[in-house]
């Protein structure tokens, strides 16, 4: 089945070569490249897209007014294809938070050699948005990350597996959260529905470089809890959610009874950076048993092998439901492999994680 795909980028360039681009991969069809979301409208009348790519900043109205109004109206998966800059990281997340799929960056300067020279994200990322359930966009804000069609590296690359040698069962509990596409809907939904008193936890989103401080910010903002963009050595803390930096991987350290993260560069593992599966192999080999990890919505399978053997060091793990996920490819993988002790629908999850504290007698840390 072909999938149509409508441009929407007041460039006439970008038009050009993102049009060029996506004919050229099978299975892809541009119906219609339009300068601004008014043209964009009009096309819609003759030919409803199933994916729309989409800049921010553009004449006669804006991407973010434009998105809402097609989540509003007849949800559709949404590529957004903007500038990175500090100033327009947080317009961007704006726009993902009304309901976009997934990111793709484009610079200022170069910009035709650097289309032409991610052409696999580009398509990556429109199949990845063609296969989403937006009917779980649509009613939350949020954003997802693109996958990066890169050599696929294991864990192995950053951190040998685990000897099996995790601590004994303490009350400092870690919940360890994995997710992609679609993953910043479920985060929010999540984070948001728990109380102030839970167990620390440690988060990778597959997000870019500079979206993630804004994302953990906005959620800030929102929840209870405390969130931030994670930072070298600081402490996991019950009431404290940190999430990996977009660009670096995020490792669990233990020091005694105390948890703390660690922020590394290093290569692309299953094609990521940050990396489920590198997370996940340091909590089993820190945590163990005093581990809770949760695979959730996302496509590929990071976070699989390394779910499984958090598993095999005494944690309980957690899958997203097929119903409740934007993409089934992250758990779906993981319950094949034997990593998933339960599958939960995304309204669930809060709660386990609250009983986890509880089944340990309470959590310690200050906060």
């Amino acid at each position: 089945m072909t999938i149509k795909v409508l441009v929407v980028d007041d460039s006439a360039v970008v038009r050009q070569v993102l049009s060029g681009l996506l004919n050229a991969a099978a299975g892809i069809q541009v119906t219609h490249a339009v300068s601004d979301p008014l043209l964009a409208m009009e096309r819609m009348k003759t030919v409803w897209p199933d994916v729309i790519v989409l800049d921010v900043e553009m004449p006669r109205m804006d991407g973010i007014t434009f998105l809402r109004h097609i989540m509003a109206e007849r949800p559709t998966p949404v590529v957004i294809c903007s500038t990175l800059t500090e100033k327009g990281a947080q317009t961007t997340m704006d726009a993902l938070a009304a309901g976009a799929v997934a990111i793709v960056t484009k610079p200022k300067l170069d910009l035709k050699n650097f289309l032409q020279s991610n052409a696999s994200e580009l398509v990556s990322a429109v199949r990845a948005a063609a296969s989403a359930n937006v009917a779980r966009l649509a009613p939350r804000a949020g954003t997802a990350a693109t996958p990066v069609a890169r050599a696929k590296l294991t864990a192995d690359a950053m951190l040998p597996p685990a000897d099996g040698r995790a601590m004994a069962q303490t009350t400092e509990q870690v919940v360890a959260i994995g997710t992609s596409t679609g993953g910043t809907q479920a985060l929010e939904e999540v984070l948001t529905a728990l109380p102030r008193v839970c167990p620390g936890i440690v988060v990778v989103q597959h997000m870019p470089e500079k979206f993630t401080a804004a994302f953990a910010a906005r959620l800030n903002t929102l929840s209870e809890i405390e969130v931030k963009e994670a930072a070298n050595n600081d402490r996991v803390l019950p009431g404290r959610a940190l999430i990996a930096p977009g660009g670096k991987h995020m490792l669990l350290r233990r020091n005694g009874a105390q948890y703390f993260v660690e922020v590394v560069d290093g290569p692309l593992v299953n094609r990521h950076r940050p990396s489920v599966d590198v997370l996940f192999r340091s909590v089993s080999r820190c945590a163990g048993a005093n581990a809770l990890g949760i695979i959730m919505t996302g496509m590929g399978d990071d976070g699989a092998a390394g779910l499984l053997e958090m598993r095999q060091a005494g944690a309980r793990t957690l899958g997203q439901d097929e119903r409740s996920c934007v993409v089934y490819g992250m758990p779906k993988e993981a319950v094949k492999r034997g990593a998933v002790e339960r599958s939960l629908p995304l309204g669930a999850i809060a709660a386990e994680i609250v009983q986890q504290m509880n089944r340990s007698g309470g959590g310690r840390g200050d906060i």
